[in-house]
């Protein structure tokens, strides 16, 4: 992809994290070069792959952003919520003029991997029904897990309402009978939840670890993030082009 064109203070502002008053007098007292050339115009176009330092420091600008959050529980999946805290509100200090967004949702009770970003083009591929990038959850129920439910999830489960689901994975977890790893590659609202009680179990914890390839940090820890390497990215992310989403909660 080629390097965006933008404006010299817009530059400034992403890679110094300040405001266009703060970077106007950097300008204007010439303490501001591109490519060696003193710069006094803060229209000037550029492109972040040009050599731009301030003070003699070189600089660095980063298109878009890509962070992996553990969410806590109570927390809500968006960007903005007039009477809750949301998963943005946990990450918005560090990136006071990114338009982040969460890719994809968890229910406010849920926890677990949050993928928080500002590049729509992204999140559209990642959410994209055609795309089938998996989900990964630990899932506790409120009665032992039967062999009629994993059969039930491979197979399909069409829920009380008529809808057909694409087969899931499901499986045990050794030692608890009530804990379950549950894997699915579309998005219907509250579709863990309702998939359970075809078959008459309540689900009383439900934990995202993974989303395609990428597990979840273990480390971070409620609340806890962390920018997603390129390596990362790429295992969310193999080639294609972008599709329409979905957008549901689990």
């Amino acid at each position: 992809m080629a390097a965006e064109i933008m404006r010299l203070d817009k530059y400034l502002c992403e890679a110094l994290g300040i405001t266009r008053s703060e970077v106007k007098p950097l300008v204007a007292k010439g303490r501001v070069t591109v490519d060696g050339q003193i710069c006094k115009k803060a229209d000037l176009k550029v492109n972040p792959a040009q050599v731009i330092l301030v003070d003699g420091k070189p600089t660095s600008y980063q298109q878009n952003v890509y962070i992996m959050l553990d969410k806590p529980q109570g927390i809500v999946s968006a960007a903005t919520d007039a009477r809750d805290t949301t998963v943005v509100d946990l990450v918005k200090d560090a990136y006071p003029r990114r338009q982040l967004f969460p890719a994809g949702r968890l229910d406010k009770d849920s926890t677990g991997f949050v993928l928080l970003t500002d590049d729509g083009n992204f999140a559209h591929d990642l959410l994209a029904p055609r795309r089938h990038v998996s989900k990964t959850y630990l899932v506790g129920i409120d009665t032992p897990l039967t062999q009629r439910m994993i059969d039930g999830f491979v197979a399909g489960v069409t829920l009380a309402d008529g809808t057909e689901l694409a087969p899931a994975g499901l499986q045990g977890i050794p030692g608890d009978p009530y804990m379950t790893r549950v894997e699915l590659t579309q998005g219907v609202y509250h579709q863990i939840k309702r998939m359970f009680g075809v078959f008459g179990a309540g689900v009383v914890s439900l934990r995202r670890v993974a989303m395609g390839g990428l597990m979840l940090d273990s480390t971070l820890g409620a609340g806890g993030w962390r920018e997603i390497t390129p390596e990362e990215l790429r295992l969310l992310r193999p080639n294609g082009k972008s599709e329409s989403t979905d957008g549901q909660t689990k």
